[in-house]
């Protein structure tokens, strides 16, 4: 009995030990990461105090989100501006962003390269190369120009940025500045996927729905929409949406694409919205509801779906 209750004495010093000599900024991502908002608060709070770049960008990150405090915009902006001056990569990236989005501020495509810029410089910046990568497909602030951003996703991907790995996929896919190749776009989408970027999975998943560069094979297509889907992909809603709705590589079932186009839509993915009026339109899977069809028609619209904006005004037209 006595050695149990030492053994346990032990794990309890340990354990102390361990929280004792943890870091502020240590024990404020590990709170983050197990979702205690609100405990992390304090422990970021100090660390950037301490002039530790990564507690002074993860408490903006707290205030850009509203985990455990008000969404404070302002308030996001002023740490992340501290945790760029302090030289964090990611802080200058979440700078860009705010700029890129325009949120509480006003947008500005310039104002965001330039943050964009400091990060890639940085040896933690590889998601501003990334964000400069997209700029340049985009056009946005800049001239478009795919070599350009082929050249940021590779230092970004080269730097373990899922995202700059999905960007150089996806121009390998559409042969956007480079010459098509299904072979490097799987290879970059498989990188990027294996970090948890849902469009890399998305990107895999219909080179398998569609059998490029590989043999076509839905249940393939279908594990990595799947995978998406539980990263909060709107593409892959509506893709998993037309597997269960045509049938493919899966019982037809319109009752499980409606529960997927629903989550689609509610992510704002256009065609998940014009699958849902769809099916309320034909009454496949639900009742035949021309009116909550022109609904989801309307968002589709407003989202630029343009055959959805078409269908809208004929069902107005008809009273619905």
């Amino acid at each position: 009995m006595k050695t149990k209750v030492f053994v346990l004495s032990t794990f309890s010093l340990l354990s102390f030990f361990n929280i004792a000599f943890a870091s502020d900024s240590e024990i404020c991502e590990r709170e983050i990461e197990n979702k205690n908002y609100t405990t992390s608060f304090p422990y970021c709070e100090k660390a950037c105090d301490l002039k530790d770049g990564k507690g002074c960008r993860k408490l903006g990150w707290l205030y850009d989100l509203g985990h455990g405090v008000k969404q404070d915009y302002q308030q996001a902006k002023t740490y992340y501006e501290k945790a760029c001056s302090l030289n964090d990569g990611y802080g200058c990236t979440n700078l860009g962003e705010l700029y890129y989005y325009g949120d509480g501020v006003e947008q500005d495509y310039q104002q965001a390269k330039t943050y964009f810029e400091k990060a890639c410089s940085l040896i933690n910046g590889g998601s501003g190369c990334a964000r400069l990568g997209k700029l340049y497909v985009e056009g946005r602030g800049v001239k478009q120009d795919y070599k350009q951003a082929k050249n940021y996703y590779e230092k970004a991907c080269s730097l373990n940025d899922g995202y700059g790995c999905a960007g150089l996929g996806s121009l390998y896919d559409e042969g956007a500045g480079v010459k098509q190749d299904y072979q490097q776009a799987k290879t970059y989408y498989e990188n990027a996927c294996s970090q948890n970027v849902s469009i890399g999975c998305t990107g895999l998943g219909r080179l398998y729905y569609i059998g490029r560069g590989v043999k076509q094979d839905y249940q393939q297509a279908k594990t990595y929409f799947e995978k998406a889907y539980s990263l909060n992909d709107g593409w892959s809603c509506n893709a998993l949406g037309q597997l269960h709705g045509d049938g493919l590589g899966v019982k037809q079932d319109y009752t499980k694409a409606k529960t997927y186009f629903e989550k689609g839509c509610s992510l704002n993915n256009a065609p998940s919205c014009t699958n849902l009026g769809l099916l309320y339109y034909h009454g496949r899977g639900v009742r035949q509801n021309k009116k909550v069809s022109k609904e989801y028609f309307d968002k589709a619209c407003d989202l630029g779906d343009q055959d959805s904006c078409y269908i809208y005004r004929k069902l107005n037209e008809k009273g619905y």
